[in-house]
């Protein structure tokens, strides 16, 4: 007897034991270093549509100034993600694979350009061929230098033509160039519509080449190995964010001021462009960023494609 009634209390803890639920499990959260830049409007959207909360995921936005910063936050691990370009990856993944591109997030499309060379009012300059032996107004070592090297040099302009000039604070480019004392500068949009609102000219945009000046949407290889369930979701959301844009662009305007994406001048004016849907740059956008790079003297080891672009999550 005495061995039976041990045998049912041992069922009955088994019995308890399986009855009882597994935790659910948490949310993970990302955690995204966003610069107020037009490329990071549908992660706005995403959240103001509460499309993060229906696919299982929470986002968190850390703001940053700059790119060194934003740089500075993913070396420590202290953001998961972010919006940069393939030059930007590069960088990352120049000694190990740190981070890898999973979307593309924005990029120039018919009549709306992302990439702006600017002439001031001043300058006199009317062409692409007033621009030869100009000083241009840059960031150098930037997506920005490599579109203006790409845009000018497509227009027939050699490399002893095309001048360019190290102001890396755009503030301060956008001031000279309004003053004159810059002739030309590249901005990106909306400034572009700013600078022109102050009196510049648009010489050439990057329509005519939207891939040159493609964004993408990366994230540290150890979030993307630890929580492939979440990017997918992350993604699968901005997917429907974009779909909201494109559908009816105006209707983010008031988004737009409130995240400080467009400068408080162009509030009521400013056109929302269109953004690219599920995509990732090809091996040969990777192969002529890296060949730039390389004769730019910015990095010297071939870099593949496969180890810093990842298509595994578009939904």
């Amino acid at each position: 007897m005495k061995r039976i009634a041990i045998l049912i209390c041992l069922l009955g803890l088994l019995l308890s034991a399986c009855g009882q639920a597994a935790p659910a499990e948490q949310p993970t959260t990302l955690r995204l270093a966003v610069i107020p830049v037009i490329d990071t409007l549908p992660m706005f959207v995403a959240q103001a549509e509460g499309l993060y909360q229906k696919h299982g995921v929470t986002v968190e936005f850390i703001p940053v100034a700059s790119a060194p910063e934003r740089d500075q936050l993913l070396q420590a691990g202290q953001a998961d993600g972010t919006l940069n370009e393939l030059l930007s990856v590069m960088f990352f993944n120049k000694e190990k694979v740190q981070l890898q591109a999973v979307r593309y997030g924005h990029m120039a499309s018919p009549g709306q350009g992302h990439f702006f060379i600017l002439a001031s009012g001043q300058s006199g300059i009317n062409d692409v061929n007033g621009l030869k032996g100009v000083e241009i107004g840059i960031s150098q070592g930037t997506i920005i230098e490599y579109v203006t090297d790409r845009l000018l040099a497509a227009q027939g302009l050699t490399t002893t033509e095309i001048k360019t000039l190290a102001v890396p604070k755009i503030p301060d480019r956008m001031a000279l160039l309004a003053s004159g004392e810059l002739k030309a500068a590249v901005m990106p949009d909306p400034l572009g519509a700013l600078a022109t609102q102050q009196g510049a000219k648009i010489i050439l945009d990057d329509t005519s080449n939207p891939l040159l000046g493609a964004s993408v949407i990366s994230f540290r290889k150890e979030v993307l190995d630890q929580h492939p369930a979440a990017i997918q979701a992350f993604l699968a959301a901005i997917e429907e964010a974009v779909t909201l844009i494109n559908t009816n662009p105006a209707q983010y305007s008031s988004l737009l001021a409130e995240k400080k994406i467009v400068p408080p001048p162009l509030a009521g004016s400013y056109i929302t462009p269109k953004f690219p849907t599920r995509g990732l740059p090809s091996e040969a956008e990777w192969a002529d960023v890296l060949t730039w790079a390389k004769e730019k003297g910015l990095l010297s080891a071939d870099l593949a494609y496969k180890d810093s672009v990842n298509p595994a999550f578009l939904p």
